[in-house]
């Protein structure tokens, strides 16, 4: 039998045995071949799957999101569905465009406070000319919505 071992593969992809045992058990990794003596030994190819997962990661997938696009990378039956990686990846992509542009206005929200030398959450929450918008905050819940009358 040919292959690596545990950690010969968590030392090839850069990831710790506690991570590599996590994505055997979510699915991520194909279960290994045991040697004779009851030893895991993974496909050099599981390298590159390792490593796809984690790139994947940082461009901001999800291990959930991640699976998906494995899985129908494996199960290429037909014409490619609207949850092939174009789609996947155009989708992250507005997701982290609309999270750039809040996160700009949070910015020049935070500069403007600093610059009208906002110094008490309290006492600005209280004063109409705070460029912190404390009332559309305090009025919506966590899911956006309308949490006050």
């Amino acid at each position: 039998m040919t292959g690596l071992r545990s950690g010969q593969l968590a030392d090839a992809a850069g990831v710790n045995l506690q991570t590599l045992r996590y994505y055997e058990r979510r699915g991520l990794l194909a279960e290994p071949d045991r040697t004779l003596g009851g030893h895991r030994l993974y496909p050099t190819e599981a390298v590159t799957v390792l490593r796809v997962i984690k790139a994947a990661q940082r461009l901001g997938f999800t291990l959930d999101e991640v699976a998906d696009l494995l899985d129908a990378g494996r199960h290429r039956h037909g014409p490619p569905s609207g949850a092939g990686l174009r789609a996947r990846a155009a989708s992250k992509l507005a997701d982290v465009e609309a999270k750039i542009a809040d996160l700009g206005v949070i910015r020049e929200t935070l500069r403007t406070a600093l610059d009208a030398g906002c110094a008490d959450l309290i006492a600005c929450a209280h004063n109409t000319s705070c460029p912190i918008p404390f009332s559309p905050i305090a009025e919506k819940g966590p899911d956006g919505d309308a949490c006050c009358p």
